[in-house]
């Protein structure tokens, strides 16, 4: 994977308001532009975004019509329906490629890094730590601590500090893998819940039926298949 990089220096309108003085402050500010190209971004982006007008291309041909989608439709495509020939479909070539010229490029926009390595790295960071307290706030419920003492709250942050380990393993074998094209984080996980755990006092246990799909899940996040 290949990351270039290109930094423009521009000029920031800077507005600032006094209270006390019951004053505004203008002025101009220097900011860096940087902006990224990734050519496997690239590639992801024209894939997904092909997929998505053959998905829309079939919907039109088989009449089968989303509201939702009405906006692409009338971007991406000329149709054109009369009682003798039916429906024909074209594409607007010229909104496909404004569209695809975008492909595998992002910017950041900072007043104080010039480093575009730097930037980046700072960047990714902060999402990471971002998206690690989202996960705390709202999957594995840390927005109400409902405890009632100081040793239960230290049990609850230690148990929480462990799942979200195991999210952000979980997360990353996802990644290495490529699930994100078929899963989002709950439904890899609603597919392995799908198994069941069956056992009676003084017997062994036993299992529900574990498909080959799961099985594969399982090799994939480096996990021993349940036996």
């Amino acid at each position: 994977m290949q990351l270039y990089v290109c930094t423009f220096t521009e000029q920031w309108d800077y507005e600032e308001e006094k209270p006390r003085l019951g004053t505004i402050k203008t002025g101009k500010r220097r900011v860096y532009l940087h902006i990224y190209y990734n050519d496997q971004h690239c590639t992801d982006d024209r894939n997904r975004f092909n997929h998505m007008l053959d998905r829309y291309e079939e919907e039109l041909q088989t009449g089968k019509r989303k509201r939702e989608h009405e906006g692409a439709y009338a971007k991406y495509f000329i149709v054109h329906e009369t009682p003798a020939r039916g429906i024909a479909i074209a594409y607007n070539d010229k909104a496909i490629r404004e569209a695809e010229k975008d492909f595998g490029y992002f910017a950041l926009l900072t007043n104080s890094i010039k480093d575009p390595v730097e930037a980046i790295r700072i960047y990714r960071m902060r999402d990471l730590i971002e998206k690690s307290f989202g996960n705390l706030k709202e999957r594995l419920d840390m927005r109400r601590m409902s405890v009632s003492s100081e040793e239960n709250l230290e049990g609850k942050l230690f148990v929480q500090f462990l799942a979200l380990e195991l999210m952000s393993y979980i997360k990353r074998q996802m990644e290495i893998h490529d699930l994100y094209r078929n899963y989002t984080m709950q439904e890899f996980l609603d597919e392995l819940d799908t198994i069941e755990y069956y056992q009676q006092p003084g017997r062994a246990h036993h299992l529900s039926e574990i498909t080959e799909k799961q099985r594969k899940l399982y090799e994939m996040m480096g996990v021993d298949v349940p036996t």
